[in-house]
């Protein structure tokens, strides 16, 4: 097993347990936008989830695939899908510069950064295999579902926990500046804010 798979099933294993599906995953998550954010068909979203593999692509393919996702699943605001010459004026190229990445599935790091920062896509889009993606996909979602079960992990995790311990230690200033975070975060949420 691969890295990827490996840390893939770490998260699905974690994922599992937080939704009560182990297994079943494909149905407590969100399968379209997790294929909408990293490029990888639906059906192989759900392969994945269910713990199966994906088929091999090369570098190139893979590129090549993920360039197609774009121009098929992101539309411009009017609800029209870009066309190549606006995806290559996107990436900073010529339409036929762009049509020849395309069938090469090598465009230049550089163009293809812009089209990941113009459409807000995670770094990695174009190059990650189906694993990686997923894996990186699923971490806010793991992060989600663990802040649901442990309302005090990200306290935790910035270690204010550990200061609000540390109180008989501070000094007076210290500890009413304490009191001002405390009182700022208690009074947002009970005014809603």
């Amino acid at each position: 097993m691969s890295d990827a798979y490996a840390s893939l099933a770490d998260v699905l294993g974690r994922l599992g347990e937080l939704t009560g599906c182990p297994g079943r995953l494909p149905e407590a998550l969100d399968v379209a936008d997790l294929s909408h954010r990293t490029g990888v068909p639906v059906p192989v979203v759900v392969d994945l989830l269910a713990g199966g593999r994906a088929a091999e692509t090369c570098l190139p393919q893979r590129v090549r695939q993920r360039l197609d996702f774009i121009r098929q699943t992101r539309r411009r605001p009017d609800g029209k899908r870009y066309s190549l010459g606006e995806l290559a004026e996107i990436a900073g190229t010529s339409r036929q510069w762009f049509s020849e990445w395309r069938k090469s599935g090598l465009p230049s790091l550089a163009h293809t950064d812009r089209l990941r920062r113009f459409f807000g896509l995670p770094a990695g889009f174009f190059t990650a295999d189906e694993p990686e993606a997923l894996h990186q996909a699923l971490q806010p979602v793991l992060r989600g579902l663990e802040a649901e079960a442990d309302p005090l992990l990200r306290l935790r995790e910035t270690g204010l926990v550990r200061l609000a311990a540390r109180a008989p230690q501070m000094n007076a200033r210290q500890l009413a500046t304490l009191a001002d975070l405390v009182e700022l975060i208690t009074s947002s949420e009970r005014t809603g804010s």
